[in-house]
C-alpha cells in the first residue's frame, strides 16, 4: 500500500463510535478507505448496512478528523497501526469472531510462533496473589513464554513486572489509546515493557480516554492473543471472570489459582476450578502440563532455585526476605530487620553481586 493511501486507512481506523464490522463493511464496499473519506453524502445515504447514526458519525469524521493530522500524530508519538486484512495482523486474533478492525501499538506485537499466556486478576489483590502472579509470570518468561495482560494496578502490573524480571517479553492491552498510560502509576512499567522488546497495544485510537465500558471490550484481545489464560485472584463478579468467559468462547484453556474458601478475592477462582478450569499448583507443574518443559528440566530448574536460597546466610535471608516486588528503601529495610546500617549495605551489595536483587534508584531495591 502506498504511503498516501495509508493515511486514509488510519483515518478510518481512528473513527470512534463506528463498530469494527461496520468499518470493515464500509471499506469492502468502497474498496479503499480513501474512497470512504471522499464519499458524497448522496452516495453515503444509499448504504443500507449503515444506520442513520452511523452515517452521521462518518460525516462528522470527514469534517473533523483530518487524515494528514492522524498520520502526523501517529508518527510523532511512535505509534504503528496494523489492519485486520494486513499480513502483520496478529494471527492469534484472526480466529476470534469479533476481532478488532485495527491494532494500534508501540514497541512490537506478540510473535505468533512463540507461546503466549495471558494473566489477569484483581486490582486490589492480596500479598498471596502478588507472590504467585509474579512467580508464574517470571518462570514462564524464563522459558520464552510471552505474557499478555492489561497494565492495570494489581495482578496485571505485577505479572508484567515478573515477566520483565524473568528476562522475557510482555504485552499490555489497554482500554484506551496507546499514547495514554493508565493507571499513571505504571508509567515506569509502560516504558520498561517497550524497552525490553514487548509492546503496548490497543484497538482504540490515539487520545481515546480510559472509559469504563472499554475495559471489558479489550479483554477479548487479552484472551485472544493468549493460548492459555491464568486467573490469579478474582471476585465472583469481576472483569477477570469476563475475560475467562471470553477465553473459553475463543477455545482457550483457562487455569485458576486456588485460594481460601473464606476469601472474597479467591471466590471467583475457586468457582472456575469447580466448573472445570485447570488448577494452578506451581509454575513447574504448569510448564510441564503445557508441554513447555519436561519433568527432568522442571526438577533441575527447581533445584537451582532452591540452591540459590540455601547459599544465603541467616542475615542475608533476613534482608532478602524483607524485599518484594515494589521498591523498598535502605532505611525501611533497616527498620524491618533491626540490622545496623553498615551490615544492611554490605548485605545489599552481596545480594546484588549474586543477582538476587536490583537497585532501581538511589538506595531503593527490589527482588529479581
Amino acid at each position: 500500500m502506498i504511503q498516501d493511501e495509508k493515511k486514509y486507512e488510519y483515518w478510518l481506523a481512528s473513527i470512534q463510535n463506528l463498530s469494527d464490522n461496520k468499518k470493515n463493511k464500509l471499506r469492502e464496499h468502497m474498496n479503499f478507505a480513501k474512497r470512504a473519506y471522499y464519499i458524497e453524502e448522496t452516495e453515503l445515504n444509499t448504504l443500507n448496512f449503515l444506520s442513520e447514526k452511523e452515517k452521521n458519525v462518518i460525516k462528522q469524521a470527514q469534517k473533523e478528523l483530518n487524515p494528514d493530522y492522524v498520520q502526523e500524530e501517529l508518527e510523532k508519538k511512535g505509534v504503528s497501526v496494523v489492519l485486520r486484512y494486513e499480513e502483520d495482523y496478529p494471527r492469534q486474533l484472526q480466529s476470534i469472531p469479533d476481532r478488532p478492525y485495527a491494532i494500534f501499538y508501540k514497541g512490537s506485537l506478540p510473535r505468533a510462533e512463540k507461546y503466549s499466556v495471558g494473566i489477569v486478576g484483581a486490582r486490589q489483590c492480596t500479598p498471596y496473589g502478588e507472590k504467585y502472579a509474579f512467580e508464574f509470570a517470571q518462570q514462564l518468561a524464563q522459558h520464552q513464554v510471552q505474557i499478555i495482560s492489561g497494565l492495570a494496578k494489581g495482578i496485571d502490573g505485577i505479572s508484567q513486572r515478573g515477566a520483565l524480571m524473568g528476562g522475557g517479553q510482555t504485552f499490555a492491552v489497554l482500554g484506551n489509546g496507546v499514547d495514554i498510560c493508565y493507571p499513571r502509576e505504571n508509567i515506569g512499567l509502560y516504558h520498561d515493557i517497550i524497552e525490553q522488546g514487548g509492546g503496548i497495544l490497543s484497538e482504540f485510537p490515539l487520545g481515546a480516554p480510559p472509559l469504563g465500558f472499554q475495559f471489558p471490550k479489550r479483554n477479548r484481545i487479552i484472551s485472544g492473543l493468549s493460548k492459555v489464560l491464568l486467573v490469579i485472584e478474582a471476585r465472583e463478579k469481576s472483569g477477570s471472570l469476563i475475560t475467562a468467559d471470553m477465553a473459553l468462547e475463543q477455545g482457550r484453556d483457562v487455569y485458576a489459582l486456588p485460594g481460601p474458601i473464606n476469601s472474597a478475592l479467591s471466590s471467583g477462582c475457586n468457582r472456575l476450578i469447580w466448573q472445570g478450569a485447570g488448577i494452578l499448583l506451581s509454575p513447574e507443574q504448569l510448564l510441564e502440563e503445557l508441554g513447555i518443559v519436561n519433568v527432568a528440566e522442571s526438577v533441575e530448574f527447581k533445584e537451582k532455585e532452591q540452591e540459590k536460597k540455601k547459599v544465603l546466610e541467616t542475615k542475608e535471608n533476613l534482608v532478602y526476605s524483607s524485599l518484594g516486588l515494589y521498591p523498598k528503601s535502605a532505611n525501611q529495610i533497616m527498620e524491618e530487620t533491626g540490622l545496623q546500617v553498615s551490615i544492611v549495605f554490605q548485605i545489599l551489595s552481596a545480594l546484588q553481586i549474586q543477582g538476587l536483587i536490583r537497585e532501581i534508584s538511589k538506595n531503593y531495591y527490589i527482588k529479581v
